[in-house]
This record gives C-alpha cells, sequence and structure tokens, in this order.
C-alpha cells in the first residue's frame, strides 16, 4: 500500500511544479488584471458580493452545464445543516458501504466496511473532493445516495436554484444533471455560512489514516488558497463533459467576493479567470458596514432605579452595503431608542430600532438591544435612594 502513497506524493509535486512553470502565483497579477479585462476563456463566469448578494459581473450566468465535483458544495451544505439540527456529529463513526468505497474518480482509497469519524470523511471531501466520503454522507444522512440526491434538488428550490439539477451526490457524469454560474454562487454562499466548512477549506495538505495505518495524502485540490491573497474556500471540479470547474472564496477587509468559473479550458485557465474576476472586485468595490453586531450605537440609554446610569445599545445584526470605490453612502441611520428604560434590563434585550433611510425611505429596520445588564436596585440600595431624596428642614 505504499505505493498508493508514493503516487499521491508524486501528484502533489507534478501540481507544484506546474503552478512554478505556468507562473500561477495569482497574488502577482493584481496590478495588471484589475485595470484590464478579467481573463475570460470559460463557458460562464460570476462574480458575487457575499454580504448582499449582488451579482458585480457575470457572463452567461443562466448558461446550464454539467459542473463535476462543484456539486460537492450542496453534498456539503446538506452535510453541515444535519450536525446543525443535531443529526451528525463530526466526532461520530461512520461505517463504509461496499457501495460508496467503489466509488471512481477523485477519492481516498476507502475501504468497505471500514470506520471512519464524520470529521475525518468530511475533510476529505473539502480538501480531495473525496467521492467515497461523499457517498458514505449521502448513505447516512438519508439511508441512499438517490434519497440524498432528491435532499439536494428540494434545498436547491429552497434557495431559488431554479436551473439545476443534480443526478447524484458527487459530480460525476449523470444524465440530466446541470446546474449554472449564477446558482453555483448561490449555494456558495449558503455554504459559506457555515464556519465548520472553513476548518477545513483552509488546509493545503494533510494525510488521511486508514485502519492498520494505511496512509493516503491529501492536497488541496483549490490552489488559489495557497497563491491568491484572502482566498479561504474553494471546490473544484474536472471531467471531459463539464471543462474545468471552480467556486471559490476571498475576502480582504470587510468585503468578500464569491467567484465562479464553469467550463474552462485547463486547469490554470481556472484558476487565473478566477482571481482574475476576483482582483477586479477587489480593485473597484468595497464593503461598508454601518451597523455592527460588536459596536455600540452612538447613543447610551439611560436608565432608572437602577446602579448604574446608562448602559451601551447594539444593534441586533449586522448591515452592509456594496458600493464602488470612493463613493459616498446616502443611507441615513435614525435610531428610535426611548428617552430611558427603568431597571432591570439584561444584555440582549430588544429595546428600539434602527431604520436605514435612502432617498426618504427606509430600506432596512434592524433591532436595537442592551448591551448590557442593568440590575435593579436592591432593597437597601431604594431605602438609601428615598432618604437621598428627604431634605432636612432647619429651624
Amino acid at each position: 500500500m505504499k505505493f498508493v502513497k508514493l503516487c499521491m506524493s508524486a501528484g502533489i509535486c507534478a501540481l507544484a511544479a506546474v503552478c512554478v512553470l505556468s507562473g500561477c502565483n495569482y497574488n502577482s497579477m493584481i496590478a495588471a488584471v484589475s485595470a484590464a479585462e478579467v481573463p475570460d476563456t470559460s463557458k460562464s463566469h460570476v462574480l458575487m458580493d457575499y454580504a448582499t448578494g449582488t451579482i458585480l459581473k457575470e457572463k452567461e450566468a443562466d448558461l446550464k452545464r454539467p459542473i463535476a465535483s462543484v456539486t460537492k458544495l450542496m453534498t456539503s451544505l446538506l452535510i453541515l445543516e444535519a450536525i446543525e439540527r443535531g443529526e451528525l456529529t463530526l466526532e461520530q463513526n461512520i461505517t463504509i458501504s461496499s457501495n460508496a468505497s467503489g466509488m471512481g474518480g477523485s477519492q481516498i482509497f476507502l475501504d468497505a466496511y471500514s470506520e471512519h469519524t464524520a470529521g475525518d470523511l468530511f475533510k476529505a471531501i473539502v480538501v480531495s473532493s473525496a467521492n467515497d466520503a461523499s457517498v458514505a454522507f449521502a448513505e447516512t444522512i438519508a439511508g441512499s445516495e438517490s434519497d440524498f440526491v432528491s435532499r439536494m434538488n428540494s434545498r436547491a428550490a429552497e434557495l431559488g436554484m431554479t436551473n439545476t439539477n443534480y443526478g447524484n451526490s458527487t459530480g460525476l457524469p449523470a444524465a440530466g444533471a446541470y446546474s449554472t454560474a449564477r446558482d453555483v454562487a448561490t449555494v456558495t454562499r449558503e455554504v459559506i455560512k457555515h464556519p465548520i466548512y472553513f476548518k477545513y477549506s483552509r488546509i493545503w495538505m494533510d494525510e488521511f489514516k486508514h485502519p492498520g495505518g494505511r496512509i493516503t495524502e491529501m492536497a488541496n485540490t483549490n490552489k488559489l488558497i495557497r497563491f491568491y491573497k484572502g482566498c479561504d474556500f474553494g471546490k473544484t471540479g474536472s471531467t471531459n463533459e463539464a471543462g474545468y470547474c471552480l467556486s471559490a472564496s476571498a475576502q480582504r477587509g470587510d468585503l468578500r467576493l464569491i467567484g465562479v468559473v464553469i467550463g474552462a479550458e485547463n486547469s490554470t485557465a481556472r484558476f487565473g479567470e478566477t482571481s482574475g474576476l476576483f482582483d477586479w472586485g477587489f480593485a473597484n468595490f468595497e464593503c461598508k458596514r454601518l451597523l455592527d453586531i460588536s459596536k455600540p450605537v452612538e447613543q447610551t440609554l439611560k436608565v432608572s432605579k437602577s446602579g448604574v446610569d446608562s448602559i451601551k445599545v447594539l444593534p441586533a445584526s449586522d448591515y452592509s452595503i456594496l458600493s464602488r470605490k470612493g463613493e459616498k453612502s446616502d443611507i441615513e441611520i435614525t435610531y428610535e431608542l426611548p428617552n430611558s428604560v427603568s431597571a432591570p434590563i439584561k444584555a440582549g434585550a430588544e429595546i428600539g430600532r434602527a431604520k436605514l433611510v435612502k432617498g426618504g425611505e427606509v430600506v432596512k429596520e434592524v433591532a436595537l438591544i442592551a448591551g448590557e445588564d442593568a440590575d435593579g436596585l436592591t432593597y437597601w440600595e431604594t431605602v438609601k435612594e428615598a432618604l437621598g431624596g428627604w431634605k432636612i428642614k432647619k429651624n
């Protein structure tokens, strides 16, 4: 079994050599590409702002195409949502069926009837695009891969992915399976909401340990996490039908972008086109955070019948806007708060509203909450306060 490990290592070295020879230090291209047109060799592409879902740049965004292993973004989303619902934990063991172990294409060579933790298997999907691990999850969550695929398509419909039909959990060629750059950006945006994914998506190289000591080396299929500043998320895919595909995300400051490329000519082209989309986006746009859940608003709130005079007020959620660099925001914020409140007040209690107004119309309302506790006066503090209000009359 040492042969498997050596072959994987050779493949990793070959990939590194290709990057050196083709000059794919994508971060070095920022100055040139941001001022010029984005490289354009794919069938379709999309650049999306994560915070608002705004499409910044697109080409044939609704063209239906096979997307190969980029399919696994929806597989990953259903896994993450099962974990959130408590139906699955990263620590639990999953038994590999003979069906799962027999998957072709990209894999980590799982043995039939072996057991692995869900965390290790999910890492194999995110880092190495493992088909065998994907099917193992599908069977564990839904009982069979076909039932899991039905859930994938139902979830896609819920997200408004009207031009997507999944044929399996892996992205291996399947009749009638397709998606679009716009729909891929939509599911990518949903996956990004789950911090667990980033636990694995930032890994460059790792090892997968099998029972008995056999090791499969893993290298991240998304080379931009190493060669593009700010890229920490991605899913690749390639088949003869689909060409070379990638959905990736990069963040600089408060601006997070999602870049999707479908049907590029080769692997280098998909990474170059995606990095070009990012370069253009970062050069021309910025994300302005108008409300930040970690930062109190300008006004404090007076508190009566408490040992404190006032408390901090926080927005209950963030609110950001996307704008071209150098543009001034035309949104005004008004805070609707009472003059004072009576203790006790618990942190997190809703006490007002923030209204974001553009052109005289309210575009968004966000709850304002108490940023800290304000306990009521104790009995003796109440007595002391009452006595403090008495004046002794002098003769």
